[in-house]
């Protein structure tokens, strides 16, 4: 769905931190299924947790996604995705060699162009949800910025600048204002 927006990117880049921003301006968000399924296993003493069980929890995060992305259909307006589908897709094809991206991803469609955040070393937080260190999160990143343009996804990149000023640029190239086409540095 062309209303479905993407904001992905690496671990500690400041997703999370701008979603909260673009929810404030009035936009409907999605939280990151890997952060609740996080939060899930810990309260509950579960497994499926990336540094236990990381296909377990590929899988669930595959499923919630699609969960997320069916029950999105009911908002209006643009709905901007704290990570997706091709997110969870990527990780668990990367864990199992299987070919799931593709046909996941294609059927699943979102708006196409995706914003990521690049490394930030200086912002970058470990918490009890985010234990990988920088290293992880720049693999992570790398396998995104492949998998997005090969199902023919726009790859626009965030500018280290402030939350107020990404959410600005992300707001204007949906307006029409920003031209956003190939791995780039969107202003």
């Amino acid at each position: 769905m062309e209303r479905f927006v993407i904001i992905s990117g690496c671990s500690g880049g400041g997703k999370s931190t701008l979603l909260a921003e673009l929810g404030r301006r009035g936009h409907r968000m999605v939280e990151e299924p890997g952060r609740r399924i996080v939060k899930q296993e810990l309260q509950e003493g579960g497994t499926a947790l990336p540094w236990k069980d990381e296909r377990a929890f590929s899988q669930r995060a595959v499923a919630m996604a699609l969960e997320d992305r069916a029950a999105a259909a009911t908002l209006n307006g643009w709905v901007f995705f704290d990570r997706s589908l091709v997110d969870a897709a990527a990780f668990l094809q990367h864990l199992t060699n299987e070919p799931i991206l593709t046909s996941l991803a294609q059927s699943h469609r979102y708006h196409q162009t995706v914003f990521l955040t690049p490394p930030w070393p200086e912002i970058y937080v470990n918490d009890p949800e985010r234990r990988h260190d920088m290293k992880a999160a720049e693999a992570e990143y790398s396998r995104l910025l492949e998998a997005y343009p090969s199902l023919g996804y726009k790859v626009s990149i965030l500018p280290k600048v402030s939350v107020s000023e990404r959410a600005d640029i992300i707001e204007r190239a949906l307006a029409g204002g920003l031209r956003c086409s190939g791995p780039m540095e969107c202003q």
